[in-house]
């Protein structure tokens, strides 16, 4: 039981951080190289309808724990099932994608126009106080 509710703990941070990930790599631009792959590969679990690895690798640890599994998927089972929601519902779906796309274009929008600007190069951001002086 511990070790799938282990992998149910990896399972909502790797959820998190494709969510916010592009956001935080405004902040530490080399998460981008964590990140990006990441959320492709959640995009591409998602957009070709396959079963989530890590779900299937928590339910199986599950069963052999004797524990009940579930239907629905990570997000149906923790996040909407009890908000009483079906996670399969179009709408809902159009929503988590929206969600999740908005997120990511504002991330990595705001690093290509901070790119194009030609800010934040080194990965640390530099300030400049009231006084003139350099706030490193």
């Amino acid at each position: 039981m511990l070790l799938a509710n282990a992998v149910a703990v990896l399972h909502a941070a790797a959820v998190l951080f494709m969510l916010v990930g592009a956001l935080l790599a405004l902040r530490w631009r080399r998460l981008m190289l964590l990140h990006a792959p990441v959320a492709l590969a959640i995009l591409a679990v998602n957009l070709a309808g396959a079963d989530c690895p890590l779900t299937t690798l928590e339910l199986a640890l599950r069963a052999e724990a004797g524990l009940p599994g579930y239907d629905g998927g990570f997000l149906g089972h923790y996040v909407v099932g009890p908000l009483a929601l079906d996670v399969r519902a179009p709408g809902l779906q159009a929503g988590i994608y929206s969600v999740a796309l908005g997120l990511n274009a504002v991330g990595y929008g705001a690093l290509l126009h901070r790119a194009a600007a030609g800010g934040c190069r080194s990965g640390t951001l530099r300030t400049h106080r009231v006084d003139g002086q350099d706030g490193r």
